[in-house]
Protein backbone atom coordinates (compact mmCIF):
# COMPACT_ATOMS: atom_id res chain seq x y z
CA UNK A 1 0.00 0.00 0.00
CA UNK A 2 2.64 2.29 0.73
CA UNK A 3 4.30 1.45 -2.34
CA UNK A 4 1.00 2.73 -4.25
CA UNK A 5 -0.18 5.46 -2.02
CA UNK A 6 2.42 7.85 -0.78
CA UNK A 7 1.28 8.38 2.37
CA UNK A 8 -1.67 7.57 4.37
CA UNK A 9 -3.18 10.80 4.58
CA UNK A 10 -5.19 11.03 2.01
CA UNK A 11 -6.97 7.62 3.43
CA UNK A 12 -8.00 8.92 6.98
CA UNK A 13 -8.95 12.47 5.83
CA UNK A 14 -12.24 11.05 3.97
CA UNK A 15 -13.30 9.47 7.39
CA UNK A 16 -12.99 12.71 9.11
CA UNK A 17 -15.01 14.96 6.52
CA UNK A 18 -17.45 12.55 6.22
CA UNK A 19 -18.33 11.73 10.12
CA UNK A 20 -17.45 15.09 11.19
CA UNK A 21 -19.81 16.51 8.29
CA UNK A 22 -22.84 14.01 9.34
CA UNK A 23 -22.21 14.96 12.98
CA UNK A 24 -22.57 18.82 12.49
CA UNK A 25 -25.45 18.16 10.19
CA UNK A 26 -27.69 15.75 12.56
CA UNK A 27 -26.77 18.36 15.66
CA UNK A 28 -28.22 21.19 13.62
CA UNK A 29 -31.14 19.92 12.51
CA UNK A 30 -32.09 17.61 15.96
CA UNK A 31 -33.36 20.66 17.50
CA UNK A 32 -36.25 21.56 14.60
CA UNK A 33 -37.56 17.98 14.82
CA UNK A 34 -40.71 17.30 16.76
CA UNK A 35 -40.11 15.20 19.53
CA UNK A 36 -40.25 11.90 18.78
CA UNK A 37 -38.17 8.32 17.91
CA UNK A 38 -36.71 10.13 15.09
CA UNK A 39 -35.48 12.79 17.10
CA UNK A 40 -34.13 10.88 19.75
CA UNK A 41 -32.26 9.02 16.68
CA UNK A 42 -31.03 11.89 15.63
CA UNK A 43 -29.73 13.05 18.51
CA UNK A 44 -27.70 9.62 19.04
CA UNK A 45 -26.21 9.94 15.48
CA UNK A 46 -25.14 13.07 16.02
CA UNK A 47 -23.35 12.37 19.03
CA UNK A 48 -21.77 9.21 18.11
CA UNK A 49 -20.24 10.69 14.44
CA UNK A 50 -18.95 13.44 16.53
CA UNK A 51 -17.02 11.32 18.87
CA UNK A 52 -16.23 8.67 16.24
CA UNK A 53 -14.73 11.32 13.51
CA UNK A 54 -13.24 13.16 16.29
CA UNK A 55 -11.85 9.74 17.14
CA UNK A 56 -10.31 9.51 13.74
CA UNK A 57 -9.35 13.03 13.01
CA UNK A 58 -6.74 12.11 15.61
CA UNK A 59 -5.12 9.41 13.49
CA UNK A 60 -5.89 11.76 10.19
CA UNK A 61 -3.71 14.45 12.16
CA UNK A 62 -0.75 11.97 12.53
CA UNK A 63 -0.37 11.09 9.45
CA UNK A 64 -0.91 14.34 7.80
CA UNK A 65 1.99 15.68 10.03
CA UNK A 66 4.00 12.81 8.20
CA UNK A 67 2.77 14.03 5.10
CA UNK A 68 3.94 17.26 5.76
CA UNK A 69 7.53 16.64 6.26
CA UNK A 70 7.59 13.89 4.00
CA UNK A 71 6.03 15.18 0.25
CA UNK A 72 8.44 16.53 -2.30
CA UNK A 73 7.45 20.27 -2.78
CA UNK A 74 8.68 23.65 -4.01
CA UNK A 75 8.18 26.90 -2.34
CA UNK A 76 4.60 27.73 -3.26
CA UNK A 77 2.88 24.60 -2.55
CA UNK A 78 4.89 24.64 0.69
CA UNK A 79 3.15 27.54 1.93
CA UNK A 80 -0.25 26.29 0.49
CA UNK A 81 0.88 22.97 2.62
CA UNK A 82 1.28 25.27 5.62
CA UNK A 83 -2.01 27.27 5.18
CA UNK A 84 -3.94 23.84 5.37
CA UNK A 85 -1.91 22.67 8.15
CA UNK A 86 -3.02 25.46 10.61
CA UNK A 87 -6.42 25.20 9.35
CA UNK A 88 -6.27 21.79 10.43
CA UNK A 89 -5.13 22.04 13.62
CA UNK A 90 -7.39 24.89 14.79
CA UNK A 91 -10.38 22.73 13.29
CA UNK A 92 -9.35 19.30 15.45
CA UNK A 93 -8.57 21.29 18.69
CA UNK A 94 -11.91 22.60 18.64
CA UNK A 95 -13.83 19.32 17.47
CA UNK A 96 -11.47 17.59 20.53
CA UNK A 97 -13.58 20.66 22.59
CA UNK A 98 -16.90 19.55 21.42
CA UNK A 99 -16.59 16.19 21.84
CA UNK A 100 -15.37 16.68 25.21
CA UNK A 101 -18.21 18.65 26.38
CA UNK A 102 -20.59 16.52 24.23
CA UNK A 103 -19.15 13.22 26.26
CA UNK A 104 -20.20 14.97 29.62
CA UNK A 105 -22.95 16.33 28.92
CA UNK A 106 -24.39 12.78 28.31
CA UNK A 107 -22.99 11.72 31.23
CA UNK A 108 -24.16 14.28 33.46
CA UNK A 109 -27.76 13.56 31.39
CA UNK A 110 -27.73 17.28 30.18
CA UNK A 111 -28.29 18.71 26.66
CA UNK A 112 -25.30 20.48 24.96
CA UNK A 113 -27.23 23.90 24.59
CA UNK A 114 -27.28 26.20 22.38
CA UNK A 115 -23.60 27.16 22.61
CA UNK A 116 -22.82 23.94 21.71
CA UNK A 117 -24.65 24.05 18.61
CA UNK A 118 -23.00 27.36 17.15
CA UNK A 119 -19.40 26.07 18.14
CA UNK A 120 -20.27 23.08 16.34
CA UNK A 121 -21.67 25.48 12.94
CA UNK A 122 -18.42 27.01 13.28
CA UNK A 123 -16.23 23.89 13.65
CA UNK A 124 -18.02 22.73 10.57
CA UNK A 125 -16.97 25.85 8.31
CA UNK A 126 -13.56 25.47 9.70
CA UNK A 127 -13.60 21.77 8.92
CA UNK A 128 -14.72 22.50 5.22
CA UNK A 129 -11.76 25.39 4.91
CA UNK A 130 -9.43 22.94 5.97
CA UNK A 131 -10.69 20.01 3.35
CA UNK A 132 -10.85 23.08 0.89
CA UNK A 133 -7.34 23.38 1.60
CA UNK A 134 -6.21 20.39 1.24
CA UNK A 135 -7.88 19.64 -1.78
CA UNK A 136 -5.82 22.47 -3.28
CA UNK A 137 -2.75 21.01 -2.44
CA UNK A 138 -3.72 18.23 -4.21
CA UNK A 139 -5.41 19.26 -7.23
CA UNK A 140 -3.27 22.98 -7.82
CA UNK A 141 0.11 21.95 -6.58
CA UNK A 142 0.09 17.86 -7.59
CA UNK A 143 1.63 17.02 -3.66
CA UNK A 144 1.55 13.02 -2.91
CA UNK A 145 1.14 12.72 -6.54
CA UNK A 146 3.70 9.92 -7.69
CA UNK A 147 2.47 10.31 -11.39
CA UNK A 148 0.61 12.60 -13.54
CA UNK A 149 -1.39 11.34 -17.00
CA UNK A 150 0.41 11.40 -20.04
CA UNK A 151 -0.79 12.66 -23.31
CA UNK A 152 -1.62 9.82 -25.41
CA UNK A 153 -1.33 8.91 -29.00
CA UNK A 154 -3.98 8.23 -31.98
CA UNK A 155 -6.22 5.77 -30.50
CA UNK A 156 -6.84 7.34 -27.44
CA UNK A 157 -10.64 8.65 -29.15
CA UNK A 158 -12.94 9.53 -26.20
CA UNK A 159 -13.10 12.72 -25.11
CA UNK A 160 -12.54 13.79 -20.92
CA UNK A 161 -14.02 16.74 -19.00
CA UNK A 162 -10.40 17.67 -17.73
CA UNK A 163 -7.78 18.33 -21.07
CA UNK A 164 -4.11 18.86 -20.40
CA UNK A 165 -3.02 22.24 -21.94
CA UNK A 166 -1.03 20.16 -25.01
CA UNK A 167 -4.28 17.88 -25.45
CA UNK A 168 -6.19 21.54 -25.95
CA UNK A 169 -3.61 22.96 -27.81
CA UNK A 170 -4.11 19.94 -30.73
CA UNK A 171 -7.30 19.33 -30.19
CA UNK A 172 -7.79 23.49 -31.46
CA UNK A 173 -5.03 23.02 -34.56
CA UNK A 174 -7.07 19.96 -35.38
CA UNK A 175 -10.15 22.34 -35.31
CA UNK A 176 -8.23 24.96 -37.24
CA UNK A 177 -7.41 22.77 -40.10
CA UNK A 178 -10.41 21.56 -40.35
CA UNK A 179 -12.71 24.59 -40.89
CA UNK A 180 -9.86 26.19 -43.18
CA UNK A 181 -10.17 22.64 -45.58
CA UNK A 182 -13.47 23.23 -45.34
CA UNK A 183 -13.27 27.09 -46.21
CA UNK A 184 -11.08 26.14 -49.28
CA UNK A 185 -13.03 23.71 -50.46
CA UNK A 186 -15.88 25.97 -50.13
CA UNK A 187 -13.71 28.61 -51.77
CA UNK A 188 -13.29 26.09 -54.59
CA UNK A 189 -16.92 25.20 -55.25
CA UNK A 190 -17.60 28.59 -55.30
CA UNK A 191 -15.36 28.83 -58.04
CA UNK A 192 -15.96 25.90 -59.61
CA UNK A 193 -19.71 27.34 -59.48
CA UNK A 194 -19.18 30.74 -60.45
CA UNK A 195 -17.55 29.60 -63.65
CA UNK A 196 -20.16 26.50 -64.38
CA UNK A 197 -22.04 29.90 -64.28
CA UNK A 198 -20.10 31.66 -66.78
CA UNK A 199 -19.39 29.27 -69.24
CA UNK A 200 -23.82 29.00 -69.20
CA UNK A 201 -24.11 33.16 -69.91
CA UNK A 202 -21.39 32.35 -72.65
CA UNK A 203 -23.30 29.56 -74.20
CA UNK A 204 -26.82 31.92 -74.00
CA UNK A 205 -25.00 34.56 -75.99
CA UNK A 206 -23.47 32.88 -78.35
CA UNK A 207 -26.98 31.04 -79.02
CA UNK A 208 -28.90 34.07 -78.92
CA UNK A 209 -26.83 35.61 -81.36
CA UNK A 210 -27.06 32.59 -83.82
CA UNK A 211 -30.72 33.09 -83.27
CA UNK A 212 -30.56 36.74 -84.42
CA UNK A 213 -28.14 35.85 -87.78
CA UNK A 214 -30.64 33.38 -88.27
CA UNK A 215 -33.39 35.17 -88.45
CA UNK A 216 -31.82 38.33 -90.21
CA UNK A 217 -30.82 35.77 -92.83
CA UNK A 218 -34.41 34.62 -92.85
CA UNK A 219 -35.56 38.50 -93.67
CA UNK A 220 -33.05 39.21 -96.24
CA UNK A 221 -34.30 35.88 -98.05
CA UNK A 222 -37.88 36.55 -97.72
CA UNK A 223 -37.48 40.67 -98.75
CA UNK A 224 -36.62 40.35 -102.67
CA UNK A 225 -39.75 37.98 -103.17
CA UNK A 226 -41.86 40.50 -101.45
CA UNK A 227 -40.60 43.07 -104.22
CA UNK A 228 -40.85 41.32 -106.71
CA UNK A 229 -44.24 40.35 -106.16
CA UNK A 230 -44.78 44.57 -106.47
CA UNK A 231 -45.88 45.62 -109.94
CA UNK A 232 -45.71 49.63 -111.51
Amino acid sequence: MIEIVPNWHPIFVHFTVALLSLAVFFHVIQPFLKEGIIKQHFYILARWNLWLGTGISLVTVITGWFAYNSVVHDAPSHAAMTEHRNWALITISLFILLAVWSFRSKINHRQSGKTFLVSLFIAGILLFSTAWHGAEIVYRYGLGVMSLPQVEDDGHSHEHGDMSKETVIEENEVIGNHVNNNITQSEQQYSDDQGSSDIENIKHGVNAENDTEKAAKEFKIQDPDDHSGHQH
